[in-house]
């Protein structure tokens, strides 16, 4: 066999088959065509993906070539041994019971990066003065759930607003539906103490938006999820953000001159403990053409000058982190601006903290990084039910921080002189959870086809980003593009089974096997009765028995575990939805579940999955689903050059636990230790 002395693992977290072959069929994917002219894959681009279809689980799955039910990373959340309604963080090397490829490769002398790999990167399980790591504990962006300081901002400012209002998204509860006036013009700081603010979380009504802010913060958590969220939106549909709603007037008592015809308004910071002036500058046509933020009335230099369409990078201001000032950068982009300076429109990203290199292993490289690439930069939750916010925030910003990180990789490997890299970037997936949905019409939404052309930006987006290391290619490197899963976008009403989050209590409360203690109005509370408990579904796709002599609270007799699995498997097969529907399509025993690689101790007692089309983009289904709009669950694997063939016509069936022994027999390595898959010897060149 042919050897690569390198190869780049392009991770592209949601990327799908379908939709790629589409848009490369259209000619809007220029370099994957490229690639698929030079290299190998099946004509429709499918990797056949292990279940269930979650990130951190099949991310692990193709780092280490075995399943679920061998590396223990069995969903977002991972069972807690003791407490049946307790999930416990899962992306932590830690859970990872089997070996990783780029231990393989740094062990064997080859300077090997892995970048923002989901599941089981973090902490670095070598030692190995080869292996570099940049975080990889959540999946969404580098640095994410330590350097994030302070919240998106959506600022809105007018002639007609009559008094400066700052809304605290956690006041509101509700994207600033609700406003509190909480401006703080002297700011007492007092230390808070924030370490293991999030250990043993537990969830009720009230603090739900911390899930979304927060989860990755969590190391263990218990939560209900009774489906309550309409079949229209999405867990990620409706996003928290601070707003300020601002006056704009004429500049008063700045300590430089300002330019004539100038305007002022103000927004804020930090929990609205900061306040930050802009002025509105006119162009040379003597229409208003830029807003200018400042620091304060004294600083003649303002952070930065927002015009047209263009991002404003790398913004350097402080904020507010545990009661101390704190240097961090954000990213900003004018909205709208009226030509005659009575209303302004403006997005302030994420702040995120400048000194931070706690997940970058060595640290020295965090530093290298930003010198010589820029900034860490953000992204954004805004977007779902907004086009608007989706067109001018979401994609284009997600754009900017693809490009960064290509930038780092490739420095890395030109000044590093790495060999092997293993690389996730998350743009897809999580646009996915913001605006895929809604590329099918729904009531009050705008077209279906907006969304669409969304869809496909993104994917141009993918094709720009892959574009970046195409040089690499004529240097003697093998590329693989691949993805843990795909996403879909769901035409009927979710199952009410299945919640990766927690308990779900939708369709087993109302069989009657999960039940829950009341309140004094006769109301189900959160909190479950053990005593008439039987049985829980909790993340994903997986049913616990609470069973005697192994659960805290058990009730099923060990003697009669098989039956009561027996009649669960049954009544959730008869079941109906509202419309009629099935909503099962397959529910096994655990030893059975051995056929799909999630039997064994770390998934349940039953294993199940949700019928095609009732499922949300990815995770309670199989991965060979597909629905509107040419979507599909299914992962995607393309190989291009050292030691590939040009085949764009693969035969064989490609699963998953075969690109880590594929990359093994590449580079002339021994396979991880607990690989459960085989070469893909058809792409591989002969000497």
């Amino acid at each position: 066999m042919a050897r690569s002395n390198k190869v780049l693992v392009l991770g592209l977290d949601g990327m799908e088959p379908d939709t790629t072959r589409r848009m490369v069929d259209a000619g809007r994917m220029p370099n994957v065509k490229k690639i698929l002219e030079r290299g190998a894959a099946r004509h429709d681009l499918e990797l056949l993906g292990a279940m269930p279809t979650i990130t951190p689980a099949q991310w692990t799955t193709l780092a280490c070539g075995c399943y679920p039910a061998t590396h223990g990373v069995t969903d977002f959340w991972n069972q807690d041994p003791e407490n049946l309604d307790t999930i416990i963080y899962g992306l932590d090397s830690h859970l990872c019971q089997a070996e990783q490829m780029w231990n393989v490769t740094a062990q064997a002398g080859k300077k090997t990066l892995v970048f923002q790999w989901p599941g089981s990167s973090w902490p670095p399980s070598s030692d190995s003065e080869n292996l570099f790591v940049v975080d990889g504990t959540q999946p969404a962006s580098v640095n994410y759930s330590i350097a994030n300081i302070d919240i998106e901002k959506y600022i809105v400012a007018s002639k007609d607003i009559k008094e400066n209002v700052f809304i605290d998204h956690i006041t509101s509860q509700s994207l600033g539906d609700a406003a509190t006036d909480c401006v703080i013009d002297k700011l007492d700081l007092e230390e808070e103490e924030e370490e293991n603010k999030y250990d043993d979380f537990e969830f009720n009504k009230d603090n739900k938006v911390e899930l979304l802010l927060n989860r990755y913060k969590m190391k263990r958590i218990k939560n209900v999820d009774f489906h309550d969220i309409a079949a229209a939106g999405g867990s990620l549909a409706k996003v928290p953000y601070d707003k300020t709603e601002s006056t704009i007037s004429a500049p008063n008592n700045w300590s430089f001159a300002v330019p004539d015809g100038a305007l002022e308004f103000v927004t804020y910071t930090s929990g609205g403990q900061l306040r930050r002036p802009c002025l509105i500058l006119k162009g040379e046509d003597g229409k208003y053409a830029k807003v200018a933020v400042y620091r304060s009335k004294k600083d003649a230099e303002p952070l930065c000058v927002l015009q047209g369409d263009v991002f404003a990078v790398d913004v350097l201001d402080e904020c507010i982190e545990n009661g101390k000032k704190t240097m961090a950068t954000r990213y900003y982009r004018l909205l709208e601006l009226a030509e005659d300076g009575s209303l302004v429109r403006m997005w302030m990203s994420t702040a995120f903290k400048v000194d931070c290199d706690d997940r970058w292993s060595p640290k020295a490289i965090y530093k290298e990084a930003i010198e010589n690439c820029g900034y860490v930069p953000p992204f954004t939750q805004m977007g779902g039910t907004s086009l608007e916010f989706a067109q001018k925030i979401l994609t284009p910003l997600w754009r900017l921080n693809a490009l960064w990180q290509s930038r780092v990789i490739n420095y890395m490997i030109a000044e590093k002189g790495i060999e092997v890299v293993f690389s996730h970037h998350h743009f897809i997936d999580h646009s996915a959870h913001q605006i895929w949905n809604y590329a099918c019409q729904k009531p009050g939404f705008e077209p279906e086809a907006e969304y669409q052309k969304q869809i496909d930006r993104t994917y141009e987006v993918a094709d720009e980003y892959i574009g970046t290391y195409m040089h690499l290619l004529d240097e003697g490197w093998t590329i693989i593009i691949t993805s843990d899963h795909g996403e879909m976008i769901h035409d009927k009403p979710l199952a009410r089974l299945g919640s990766a989050a927690g308990v779900s209590a939708g369709i087993m409360r109302e069989l009657g096997y999960t039940q829950f203690i009341k309140d004094e109005n006769g109301n189900d509370t959160t909190e479950i009765d053990w005593e008439n408990t039987k049985a829980i579904a909790i993340r994903t796709s997986y049913i616990w028995i609470n069973l005697k002599g192994r659960d805290a609270h058990g009730i099923v007799d060990p003697a009669d575990k098989y039956d009561l699995e027996e009649q669960i498997i049954d009544d959730l097969y008869r079941y109906r939805d509202e419309n009629g529907d099935r909503i099962i399509a397959m529910a096994f025993h655990n030893k059975d579940a051995k056929v799909i690689g999630l039997d064994g101790q770390y998934t349940g007692d039953i294993v199940y999955m949700n019928r095609e089309r009732h499922v949300s983009e990815h995770g309670q289904g199989l991965s060979t689903y597909r629905s509107y709009y040419g979507t599909t669950v299914s992962p995607i694997f393309i190989a291009c050059g050292a030691g590939i063939i040009h085949d764009d016509d693969v035969k064989r069936t490609i699963r998953q636990v075969d690109v880590a022994p594929t990359i093994a027999v590449l580079l002339g390595l021994r396979m991880p230790a607990q690989c459960e898959g085989a070469p893909v010897y058809q792409i591989l060149a002969d000497q």
